[in-house]
């Protein structure tokens, strides 16, 4: 099969001693029924729990760990969108056979990865049985949002190291594809760029209804914004629309980006969930 970087991968048999270098494949690799054969991993893949008991070869900030990975002996190389050419390239030139995958804009492009990482892993069966299912909650998800005429704004907060002037997702992005799809819009989308920053006063001008706290994990609380300089008079502040909201739900483009699209829909339009 070809990958997404045009390269032919070639397995003479399923893969069986598996490396995964990217978060959203380990998960897909565990949701077709093939994460026991997941040997090797990159350190922000921690879920399902079973994958932590794959190696550890550490989070890649400083370059892929190519010596740790030969002494492995991987028979494929999972790696994601994050990973540029040069960086796939450098393990090939090793003898090494490495699948490089795209990230996914929305679930039919979702549901194509996972199945062609079940080609690779054999478990085609499996992962058709896991599309099927996917796609059957967001239909029916979309059929309940179908009415919807009320689209509040929202801001997906990634980073607030500096919090005068806080990241977030832009267009084209599929995290900004899940709040639209849940009937939302994504304040970043007005930005030029897929994750960037935006300043406390064009935060302020576009005053969202919606705040979503992708960065609690790191110490971000609904009371810590609410005393942001400026930030008081936000419909989300003044309305407490301030949400803790797991990162990797959303940015991790796995299987569980539909527990994404659920979780947002809710948390959006609570009376269509009885809340």
């Amino acid at each position: 099969m070809i990958d997404d970087l045009g390269a032919e991968i070639i397995l003479e048999t399923p893969a069986q001693s598996i490396i995964s270098i990217s978060p959203n494949l380990t998960e897909i690799l565990f949701g077709i029924g093939a994460g026991d054969r997941l040997i090797g991993r990159d350190s922000n893949s921690q879920y399902p729990e079973g994958a932590l008991e794959a190696v550890d070869l550490g989070a890649m900030w400083d370059g892929i760990p190519v010596e740790d990975i030969l002494a492995l002996e991987p028979d494929l190389i999972l790696a994601g969108e994050i990973y540029a050419p040069e960086a796939i390239q450098e393990l090939r030139d090793l003898g090494l056979t490495v699948y490089w995958q795209a990230n996914p804009h929305d679930f039919e492009e979702l549901f194509t990865n996972i199945m062609d990482v079940s080609v690779l892993t054999g478990n085609v069966e499996e992962a058709d049985e896991l599309v099927i299912s996917l796609n059957v909650r967001v239909v029916l998800l979309e059929e309940k949002l179908e009415n919807v005429e009320n689209i509040p704004l929202v801001f997906y907060e990634l980073d607030a190291s500096d919090p005068a002037n806080p990241w977030t997702t832009g267009a084209d992005t599929f995290i900004s594809y899940i709040i639209s799809k849940a009937r939302g819009k994504n304040l970043g989308d007005v930005l030029e760029g897929e994750w960037v920053q935006i300043s406390s006063e064009e935060l302020v001008a576009q005053n969202p209804d919606y705040i979503l706290l992708a960065d609690a994990l790191y110490g971000i609380s609904p009371e810590s914004v609410a005393e942001r300089p400026g930030w008081s008079d936000i419909s989300a502040v003044v309305n407490g629309r301030l949400v803790a909201f797991d990162p990797f739900i959303l940015s991790v483009p796995g299987p569980r980006l539909v527990d994404g699209f659920e979780l947002v829909a809710e948390l959006l339009h609570p009376e269509l969930f009885g809340n």
